[in-house]
């Protein structure tokens, strides 16, 4: 595969666009980055699904209950799911689930009656601890034998990439 990297350098530099080198079997080193990105989230999230199912859980769930209990007390739904990333519908269908199952409990909340307070219920704390024992082993046995600095610098540049989509990605240049 021919590598152009990086990819901002294209237009200055090619007249092929980064469209056109994906075409014709090469690639770039920021386009590289990006699937890679994509592809070992959906694999993550993929084999942790898959261990997840054998106890009646998924990483969804996961990812709700573990915002729920690391949120200040007593947190609001919509902040939950802002935390999340995720839109207000597609949270309130998971707390639905979540509170038919036992596992949050939805409060009124005193000084806005249209929100919902949400908190764990033991079992949600019991089910989420189950479920971290699980997580934890599989993220042990993928970051094994990683270099702890490589992982802290890595950390850091994803938590720089999530900034960025979270602005809404810096304006272009020019």
């Amino acid at each position: 595969m021919t590598t152009v990297t990086p990819a901002t350098d294209l237009a200055s530099n090619s007249d092929s666009s980064s469209f056109e080198i994906y075409r014709d079997g090469g690639t770039t080193r920021d386009i590289r980055l990006t699937v890679h990105l994509v592809l070992a989230a959906r694999r993550w999230r993929s084999l942790l699904d898959e261990q997840l199912r054998l106890i009646g859980q998924s990483a969804a769930r996961m990812e709700a209950l573990a915002a729920i209990i690391n949120s200040p007390s007593l947190s609001a739904q919509v902040d939950i799911a802002k935390r999340l990333r995720i839109e207000g519908p597609t949270m309130t269908r998971m707390l639905d689930t979540l509170e038919k199952d036992g596992l949050v409990e939805r409060l009124p909340d005193p000084s806005d009656r249209r929100s919902k307070l949400l908190r764990l219920t033991r079992a949600g704390e019991t089910a989420l601890e189950e479920i971290f024992e699980i997580a934890d082993t599989m993220r042990t046995r993928l970051l094994e034998g990683l270099p702890a600095d490589k992982v802290d610098e890595l950390d850091g540049f994803l938590e720089v990439l999530i900034g960025r989509l979270d602005a809404g990605l810096p304006s272009q240049a020019g």
